[in-house]
């Protein structure tokens, strides 16, 4: 008999979740906004109605589901969230998956955010045709997977935190509170701060805060970045110049160690801004490759906004990767 599957994409700005069949196509989907304010306990609750929210959509009771899939941000162990720094008040270890079952009736299976999204790509989508494979997934913060020799690769289970490696010793303070990293240069949240403080105290003039107030926004998102290209906005072009700089620098030492074949390039922004994009942090990469006369392919994610979520549910598939 088919089953279907729930798959949760938990992101510092919304919580993405998807019912899938057997084969791992969408039957229905819902997003929530993250809460800014609260703890996990918030943000399990508000997790638990968007699942709710995409099995209305496919005509499904969540207990009548084979399992959930959870992907969070942080460090993931036993059924337990720590570490996770871009959701609000996550002081330390949260039981997510016995909350979670508890409320919708089903086992639920957690795992990394961006290590389920790049076993998506590599089992579904831009990343199929490689045997290793580096996901950087950039939106909030700059979040990374591995797949190597076919298999998942997470270490001790902190493996794959590509936007902590560092690209200019002494640098920007990153919102881990240590000084350089590649996020504090690429990550959303950095961005929005970089922007504020340039606009505030600098006088820099930009649209940025005024598209997020007419698109009544909290914080800049991917589409507020977007928009703000599209009307070229100076400020927000330099800030994700020096964005694209960070992540050529960053993506090109991992590629220097682990000689990968291909990267996909996803996340709120990664997806948002696309091949154009994609092709300009390739640029960024060639500069600081060891090996630049075979650099990796770089893709665009193939799987789009729902690759995260989908990814999720592969925790529940035995032939996936994922689990």
């Amino acid at each position: 008999m088919a089953r279907s599957f729930g798959g949760i994409d938990l992101g510092g700005t919304k919580i993405q979740a998807v019912i899938v069949d057997d084969d791992h196509k969408p039957l229905g989907s819902a997003r929530r906004p993250t809460p800014t304010e609260g703890g996990p306990a918030d943000v399990a609750s508000e997790m638990e109605h968007a699942l709710r929210d995409a099995a209305k959509a496919a005509d499904i009771e969540p207990s009548k589901l084979g399992g959930v899939g959870v992907g969070s941000p942080g460090v993931i162990a036993e059924g337990n969230v720590t570490s996770a720094r871009n959701l609000p008040g996550w002081e330390g270890s949260f039981p997510l998956a016995k909350k979670l079952e508890a409320a919708l009736g089903c086992p639920v299976a957690l795992g990394n955010d961006v290590q389920v999204a790049t076993d998506a790509e590599f089992s579904l989508g831009a990343g199929r045709l490689y045997d290793s494979l580096l996901g950087v997934f950039w939106g909030t913060g700059v979040g990374g997977g591995l797949i190597l020799d076919r298999r998942p690769w997470t270490g001790r289970g902190g493996a794959g935190e590509i936007g902590h490696v560092v690209v200019e010793m002494d640098g920007a303070r990153c919102t881990c509170g240590r000084r350089g990293c590649m996020e504090a240069y690429a990550g959303r949240g950095a961005m929005e701060i970089y922007a504020r403080k340039l606009h505030k105290d600098k006088g820099r003039k930009t649209d940025l805060f005024k598209l997020m107030k007419e698109h009544e926004r909290t914080r800049l998102t991917s589409g507020i970045w977007a928009r703000a290209l599209e009307k070229h906005d100076k400020l927000a072009t330099e800030i994700l110049d020096r964005a694209v700089k960070a992540l050529g620098a960053g993506i090109a030492s991992v590629v220097n160690v682990l000689d990968v074949e291909g990267v996909v390039i996803g996340g709120g922004l990664g997806v948002r801004l696309g091949h154009p994009f994609a092709k300009r942090i390739a640029e960024e990469m060639q500069p600081h490759l060891f090996d630049d006369a075979h650099p990796p392919h770089v893709h665009v994610a193939a799987l789009g906004d729902l690759g995260g979520a989908i990814g999720a549910s592969l925790l529940l598939d035995p032939d996936s990767p994922a689990s």
